[in-house]
């Protein structure tokens, strides 16, 4: 008798992988994605992530409908996007790799749960009858791996849980998680943690989940069918404390920041809606920063709360999705006329009317700009990646208290729900924001208004409307005696605030409206460009969550010897100053939107120039791989 040598275990270093995990809405991709990201994080890799939910919330199971997917691309080099295809596919079922297929690199990897491939599957996924992917050869190219992951957690269990079956199904995640921790070398310590802290009410569940998590690990470990283990390591990043943070995370984070350091409490109006429903829940958690948060019974009485407490002295925030904002809209228009801070978010989603709530677009750039009724503008501006909500979301409290005018801060899907490493910045970083209210003794006066008056000779009666050099009015506690005014939607007259409807005040009033909004491209950043020469033959100009594809494709193009530069712009109403000289130098310009053309409408119209659209309009995001051949045909 003769026994086999077991086969050596190898390992081989990885700069960047991106592993696709997919399967039904109820087997908890998203949760196994999130936690081996995590753990990625905290090891020092750098990441990116893009969560793909189903349009339907309750999809029937096994279908392709109810796929749900996470991407995470990870890497010891710089990551900007989750990657345009993915290198491991990790399917639950037939639907799963049907759904995912065309996202694997050619002679890529995939580790199929075999019990998710039963006749019942394939039917459900549209397979013709009697065919079978795993075994009629049309993965040929692809390396693949069977596991009857299913059969071994049910084994692994043995019946000793107490669970039933359905129960015990649901924590075939934790077997796929301590698989791919195994081939990737990385601790089961963050995850066993994230267990401990999740189910600390069930211990039962606690016993459970670890057990398959382990056994996932000691698969691989044993079996002879895996000879390769992958080695990532850590990204050279700059010095810092850091965390994964997602984009409606970050947001909410800003927000609070943006409270503590202009000592204001922070409310924050809303009604459910996906995709922005997490900031919510992120703000809740915080009490203990005298956040409020109300769920509010519909979009208009959030808002309306959200601009009560604006009126009232708070740090006032409402947020939502594109059809929300339409709700707003006249209660936006109110605080406009009132000319009072408020913070719009709109986390964008594919449209019009429900359209797709789970797929990410640029869609409401034209709205943000000018989707109310009557001449109604406000600050507009645009976060680029996940941490990046952070930063715009406090310049949006910034912004909104110092020139008292509404702003709306534009994230999207694909950055809201996506997560990447977030350095924590220092309380010193941030830029001051002072705020001051209008009182008795002054009367508006320490908002610089009696300047406008042609001296220090302070009025008789309060006037709520006078200006500063901001062109910004004062904030007047209401209940302060001394600083009655009236409040309301209909036009103010300039200085007094009185209902007036005498048309050269309310032309005069428009302008003013405008100017104040206008006169902001003074306190915000010049525009700079992001990779490349100040001059040239291609400019890249983008905004919002195009901005890692854009880079990476941008990266490569330099690489190749291409002339091209990239430019993303995050202040879009006003726009920087200096846009238009930038625009000027480069022969052509090129912008990528995943919208219909909005953002090139607009600098076509203000700058005159012939910029290039280039629109995706499919719920997804750009790929690097599109953009960089979009350039290459431009250089020809």
């Amino acid at each position: 008798m003769t026994t086999e040598t077991p086969k050596q275990k190898t390992n081989k270093e990885l700069k960047e992988v991106v592993i696709l995990f997919a399967g039904d809405s109820g087997d908890g991709i998203q949760l196994t994605g999130t936690q081996f990201t995590n753990t990625n994080a905290l090891f020092g890799n750098d990441i990116s992530t893009f969560p793909n939910y189903p349009a339907e919330i309750r999809a029937p199971a096994g279908t392709i409908a109810g796929v749900s997917g996470f991407q995470v691309n990870f890497g010891s080099v710089n990551i900007y996007t989750a990657g345009d295809q993915c290198d491991v596919l990790v399917v639950m079922n037939a639907a799963a790799l049907k759904a995912s297929l065309l996202n694997l690199k050619q002679n890529g990897i995939i580790i199929a749960n075999t019990s998710g491939f039963e006749p019942k599957n394939l039917e459900l996924a549209k397979y013709p009858k009697g065919v079978n992917p795993l075994k009629d050869g049309s993965l040929e190219g692809h390396t693949v791996h069977e596991i009857d992951i299913t059969k071994l957690t049910r084994a692994c269990l043995d019946n000793s849980s107490g669970l039933g079956v359905k129960e015990v199904d649901r924590s075939k995640n934790m077997f796929v998680l301590g698989f791919i921790l195994w081939m990737y070398n990385r601790s089961m310590e963050p995850s066993l943690n994230y267990l401990k802290e999740q189910f600390k009410k069930r211990p039962e569940l606690i016993e459970t989940n670890t057990k398959v998590l382990k056994a996932g690990y000691n698969y691989g470990e044993t079996t002879e069918t895996f000879t390769t283990r992958y080695e990532v390591k850590a990204a050279p990043m700059p010095k810092g404390t850091y965390r994964s943070i997602m984009g409606n995370q970050a947001t909410a984070i800003g927000l609070i920041a943006a409270a503590r350091k202009s000592g204001l409490s922070l409310y924050y109006g809303t009604y459910p809606i996906t995709p922005a429903s997490d900031i919510l829940h992120e703000l809740a958690k915080h009490k203990n920063f005298g956040v409020k948060t109300f769920q509010a019974e519909d979009e208009i009485a959030a808002i309306c709360s959200s601009i009560g407490a604006s009126f009232g002295g708070s740090l006032a925030v409402t947020g939502s999705s594109g059809p929300g904002i339409a709700l707003k809209g006249e209660a936006i228009g109110l605080a406009v006329m009132l000319e009072i801070p408020l913070i719009i978010i709109n986390v964008q989603r594919g449209g019009p009317s429900t359209g797709l709530p789970t797929k990410t677009e640029q869609a409401d750039l034209l709205q943000a700009m000018y989707g109310r009724n009557g001449e109604c503008p406000v600050i507009v501006l645009a976060a680029s990646s996940p941490s990046d909500c952070f930063t715009m979301a406090y310049e949006a409290c910034r912004l909104s208290l110092q020139h008292m005018t509404p702003v709306m801060l534009l994230t999207d899907g694909y950055i809201a729900n996506g997560a990447e490493p977030w350095r924590f910045p220092k309380a010193s970083e941030f830029a001051d924001i002072k705020v001051s209210f209008a009182t008795p003794s002054l009367k508006g006066e320490d908002k610089g208004n009696s300047s406008l008056q042609g001296g220090g000779q302070l009025p008789e009666k309060y006037l709520p409307y006078l200006r500063d050099e901001k062109l910004s009015r004062p904030w007047a506690i209401p209940g302060t005696k001394g600083l009655e005014h009236r409040v309301g939607g209909i036009e103010k007259e300039h200085e007094t605030g009185n209902i007036s409807y005498d048309p050269d005040n309310h032309e005069f009033m428009v302008r003013m409206r405008q100017a104040k909004v206008d006169k902001v491209a003074d306190y915000v950043p010049e525009q700079k460009i992001d990779n490349g020469k100040e001059k040239g033959k291609i400019l890249v100009l983008g905004w919002g969550s195009t901005y890692g594809s854009i880079k990476t494709a941008v990266i490569d193009c330099i690489a190749k010897g291409i002339d091209v530069s990239h430019a993303h712009v995050k202040y879009m109403n006003p726009l920087p100053k200096n846009l238009g000289s930038i625009l000027k130098n480069f022969d052509k310009v090129l912008m990528p939107e995943m919208n219909n053309g909005q953002f090139s409408k607009i600098i076509r119209d203000k700058f005159l120039i012939d910029a290039i659209g280039f629109d995706k309009i499919k719920g997804a995001p750009f790929t690097a791989g599109e953009l960089s051949k979009k350039i290459e045909e431009l250089n020809k």
